[in-house]
Formats: C-alpha cells, structure tokens, sequence
C-alpha cells in the first residue's frame, strides 16, 4: 500500500479532490451535506452511505498520502 501512495501523484489526489471531492459545486457540496447528516445522525440510507463513502475517498487518499510523505521525512 505504501508503495502505491509513493507512486501516486500529489498533484493527481488534489485534482480528485478539487473535482469529485467537491462536486456538486452548488448549492453546497455532496459531501459537506453527507458529513451534516452523519453529525445529525441520519446517515443510515444504504444509498446516503455509498454516496458519503464515493464523495469522501478523494479526502481519506489525500489524508492517507500527506500521512505517509510526513512519516518519510
């Protein structure tokens, strides 16, 4: 797995983060609206829980990847 994050791009995860991390643009983002409704507690829709998972892996790669080069340095 480290070795797939070495080799993935920096500039690559910002741009799926910018673009599917973010989409739709308006009114608010997929994944803001999902993360209220996870702090509501009525994220509990199969499909509500798909579209948190699809929306908010851009942001779980990102995390995973600035982890990974902060533990390198």
């Amino acid at each position: 797995m480290m070795e797939y994050l070495d080799r993935l791009p920096l500039i690559f995860v910002i741009l799926a983060c910018l673009t599917l991390g973010l989409a739709p643009f308006t009114p608010e983002p997929h994944i803001w609206k999902k993360l209220n409704m996870l702090a509501a507690g009525s994220l509990s829709k199969p499909v509500d829980i798909f579209d948190f998972f699809f929306y908010a892996w851009p942001w779980l790669l990102l995390l995973a990847k600035l982890a990974h080069m902060a533990a390198v340095k």
